[in-house]
């Protein structure tokens, strides 16, 4: 063989850059199938069934499920929403103000009832309210209490929510409105906020499934039966039937709520991406 033939010879190469994905997404296929039948083979599905899947427990929940605890449920989630919108609205505009004491006092809000627990707020509420104002009652009762907490909680996220979709509206809005002769007040009440609510509407979103989320936080405030939410409602069936049924046919109600939730904000953000490009 002469040297010509030896460098005309090709050489070997190795796999490409995408075939080297290819392997590894096969590798990581192969593993996840492996882990889900070792987890099927091993776990012990019969008492799991006794324990979380008595269809006879499950239909004696019916209809209060529905018609008490998940309607109790949305009613304490959407009052509570309701209240932090408005709230959350007016601490953002308090962060942005010129006047520091506005600025200071929401900044303030923002950071205690972002880092405190919401367990710690609800305490608060139903616990020390009471002992700080004897006599005094918060108007509505527990549903009252429960939009109070959730509102306080939500509020400060939403704050920001607000605060960062003001800021994302183009400061020529502002200006041009100005030129119009708006004031400053109703330029921000007409131009720019309608304009920011369509930019926050996904995160706000996401906001009313956290505080769907938060509202089994209410068993806190002692709630009558009829007050129950979903997670008190299957606690206490939990609890007389012995048996974790009701728990998961609770959780599976709060499923119903959220996933349609969260296909709705994966549908806004589509939409909102196709109008920026």
């Amino acid at each position: 063989m002469t040297d010509t033939d030896v460098r005309r010879e090709p050489r070997k190469k190795g796999l490409t850059r995408r075939q080297k994905r290819s392997v590894s997404r096969g590798v990581q296929y192969v593993v996840f199938v492996a882990a889900v039948i070792a987890f099927a083979v091993s776990a012990d599905w019969g008492r799991l069934q006794n324990q979380f899947a008595q269809a006879d427990i499950a239909g004696r929940m019916f209809p209060d499920v529905i018609t008490l605890a998940l309607k109790n449920t949305v009613l304490y989630t959407v009052t509570g929403f309701l209240l932090g919108l408005v709230l959350g609205l007016v601490i953002a505009l308090m962060r942005l103000s010129s006047v520091g004491p506005y600025r200071w006092i929401a900044g303030i809000y923002i950071e205690i009832f972002r880092g405190l627990p919401a367990l710690l707020i609800f305490v608060f509420i139903g616990v020390a309210v009471p002992l700080a104002f004897p006599g005094t009652e918060i108007v509505g009762g527990t549903y009252g209490k429960a939009a109070l907490g959730l509102g306080l909680i939500g509020a400060a996220y939403m704050a920001e929510t607000f605060r960062a979709g003001i800021q994302a509206v183009p400061k020529g809005q502002m200006e041009a409105a100005r030129s119009l002769g708006f004031s400053p007040a109703r330029a921000m009440l007409s131009i720019i906020i309608p304009q920011a609510f369509r930019i926050i509407l996904p995160p706000l979103t996401n906001e009313l499934i956290m505080l769907f989320k938060d509202s089994s936080l209410v068993l806190l405030l002692g709630v009558t039966l009829e007050e129950r939410e979903l997670s008190k409602f299957g606690r206490d069936l939990a609890s007389t039937t012995a048996n974790s049924t009701p728990i998961l046919v609770a959780g599976l109600c709060y499923l119903l709520v959220t996933i349609p939730l969260g296909f709705v904000v994966r549908r806004m953000e589509a939409k909102a991406q196709e109008a920026v490009k």
